[in-house]
């Protein structure tokens, strides 16, 4: 508990570093969201200039940053200028969109990379071997962005699979089975996107380390007792080879949560990629900190999880916490 309260202390100061960082940058950049409206003749300069008034865009940096801080506690998180809105209520809805997408391909890829990288990591050399080490080449060298718009265009050309979007026309009409049966047919292309992008990776990790759980003294001691490979496999190296993969969960994590951004774009996901998108070409000052500031959340949550597994899976660690 101790160290998982120490990573959420690390994690909380982390959290603020971003916050200013993030403010200060977004507050550098030139123009705003009145600024705009300067160049609409109907719109006068002392209009725009009552508007900033309003909003608080004259106030000086700390104390507008102050009244930002006091907005997170009310749940606020500013005000968009573009909706007239709090951004909670607009963020909070993006966030679990985000979340689902995250997690179902985070779990898939994962289901996939266990098995597949303990069996690589059994095999000699031959055309299985060389086969994997092509597939994952070729993945790693591919941009996400292929990967996304090669998926989209299949979906356009056959009608496979909804071509974007998170639910059809409709779907609130449908009784429940459909409705779930309908989000989870948007869900497969992004997902593939994601598993693709982050499964080469997670693979050559997992054949990595089974590879040199397989080499150590103990495990050649229990073929030596004639325990089945199989067994030795599975009960042995795989737990063997857990504290760098587990800490492998979190890195994943993060790399997924950057990539999904850019595939919700793609693929019209109402997560948090389009939102902040259209934030940033809006130049709607508090809309843009929102998805900033929930993506590094997401961020060090799945850190802290990773760390509360490793915990679960190594008694040696549990033990220096203590």
């Amino acid at each position: 508990m101790v160290r998982l309260a120490r990573r959420a202390a690390h994690g909380f100061l982390l959290l603020l570093g971003v916050s200013i960082l993030s403010f200060v940058m977004v507050e550098l950049a030139p123009g705003d969201y009145f600024a705009e409206m300067r160049l609409d003749p109907r719109v006068s300069e002392a209009t725009v200039q009552a508007l900033r008034v309003r909003y608080g865009l004259d106030r000086p940096l700390p104390e507008r940053y102050l009244r930002w801080v006091a907005s997170l506690a009310r749940g606020e998180l500013g005000y968009s200028f573009a909706y007239g809105q709090p951004v909670g209520p607009l963020l909070w809805p993006r966030v679990r969109n985000t979340l689902l997408l995250t997690v179902t391909a985070t779990a898939l890829a994962w289901l996939l990379a266990l098995p597949l990288g303990a069996w690589w990591a059994t095999l000699r050399r031959g055309p299985a071997d060389a086969g994997l080490t092509g597939l994952t080449a070729v993945l790693l060298a591919l941009p996400d962005l292929v990967i996304a718009l090669g998926l989209l265009l299949l979906a356009v050309r056959t009608g496979w699979f909804p071509a974007g979007g998170m639910v059809s026309l409709g779907h609130e009409q449908m009784p429940w089975s459909e409705r779930v049966r309908d989000v989870a047919t948007h869900l497969v292309l992004p997902v593939t996107a994601l598993v693709l992008s982050i499964l080469p990776v997670l693979v050559r990790y997992v054949r990595a380390g089974v590879a040199d759980a397989l080499g150590a003294p103990f495990v050649r001691a229990a073929r030596a007792h004639g325990i089945p490979e199989r067994r030795v496999l599975l009960w042995h190296a795989l737990p063997a080879a857990a504290n760098p993969l587990i800490s492998l969960f979190g890195l994943s994590l993060a790399g997924l949560l950057s990539t999904s951004l850019l595939v919700e774009v793609v693929m019209s996901w109402p997560g948090l990629g389009p939102l902040l998108l259209e934030a940033i070409l809006a130049r709607d000052f508090y809309l843009v900190l929102g998805p900033v500031l929930a993506s590094t959340l997401l961020l060090l949550s799945g850190n802290v999880l990773a760390d509360a597994l490793l915990m679960v899976a190594d008694p040696r660690i549990r033990d220096e916490a203590t």
